[in-house]
C-alpha cells in the first residue's frame, strides 16, 4: 500500500497543545483513497525539526509528505504556496534557539514552491463546507524551517517524492490565552486535512484557477 507521511509540531510559545499535533495524532493508520496515513511528531526546533522529518522520511519511504503547523491568527486552513530560505524567529523555539536572518540551508535556492496541488486542495475544502485558502507565506519561524527543509529533500536526494505544508488555526480552547483570535474545532481541522490528502492523492498537477491576492 502507498504511504503518506503527515508530521505536527509539539506544543510551542506557551501553549499548552498544538492543534497540528492534535489533529495530526486523529490521521494516524487511517487509508485514504488506498493510501495508508502514518504520522509523526516534530519538535518545534530549529535545525532538529528537519533532521526528525528526514529520519521519518528514511524510514517510512512514504509517496507523499505533508507537514502540518499552526498559525494563530488565521481564520481558515492554508496550504502554503512557498517556503524561503531564511530563518527569523519573533520567539524562540522550545530549546531557545532564536536564529535571526540566517539561511536555512547555507547557499541553497532562496525559496522553492511546494508541489503539492494547493489550489485543488483548497476547492476540495471549500466545496465540504471547510474554510480554506491558499497562503503565499509560511513565516520565518519552525514551520517555514521545515517546509524548506522537505523540499530541499525532496529536491536534492528524493526527486519521486511529493510534498508541502500547511497551516491551521487555533482550537478554540486555546483562546482564552489567545482572546480576539479566530479558532477552529478539531472535528474540522480533521476532515479538512483528510479533504487535502485526498486532493493531493487525485491530482497530480494542479487546477489553473484563481487563489491569488491583491495584495
Amino acid at each position: 500500500m502507498k504511504k503518506i507521511l503527515v508530521t505536527g509540531f509539539d506544543p510551542f510559545g506557551g501553549e499548552p497543545v498544538n492543534p497540528a499535533l492534535e489533529a495530526v495524532k486523529q490521521l494516524n493508520g487511517k487509508v485514504i483513497r488506498g493510501y495508508e496515513v502514518i504520522t509523526c511528531e516534530i519538535p518545534t526546533v530549529f535545525g532538529k525539526a528537519i533532521t526528525r522529518l528526514i529520519e521519518a522520511i528514511d524510514e517510512i519511504n512514504p509517496d507523499l509528505v505533508i507537514c502540518v503547523g499552526q498559525a494563530g491568527g488565521r481564520s481558515t486552513i492554508t496550504p502554503e504556496r512557498v517556503a524561503i530560505n531564511v530563518d527569523d524567529a519573533r520567539i524562540a523555539d522550545n530549546e531557545n534557539n532564536l536564529p535571526i536572518d540566517l539561511e536555512i540551508v547555507p547557499g541553497g535556492p532562496s525559496a522553492y514552491f511546494s508541489n503539492l496541488p494547493i489550489k485543488a486542495m483548497v476547492k476540495n475544502m471549500t466545496e465540504n463546507g471547510i474554510p480554506a485558502a491558499v497562503s503565499n507565506t509560511a513565516g520565518t519561524f519552525v514551520c517555514n524551517h521545515i517546509f524548506y527543509g522537505l523540499m530541499n529533500y525532496l529536491d536534492t536526494s528524493r526527486k519521486d517524492i511529493r510534498g508541502g505544508f500547511i497551516h491551521i488555526p487555533f482550537l478554540p480552547e486555546q483562546i482564552v490565552r489567545n482572546p480576539g483570535h479566530p479558532s477552529m474545532s478539531l472535528d474540522l481541522i480533521v476532515k479538512g486535512l483528510e479533504l487535502s490528502i485526498e486532493a493531493s492523492i487525485l491530482n497530480e498537477k494542479d487546477l489553473t484557477v484563481v487563489g491569488g491576492e491583491i495584495c
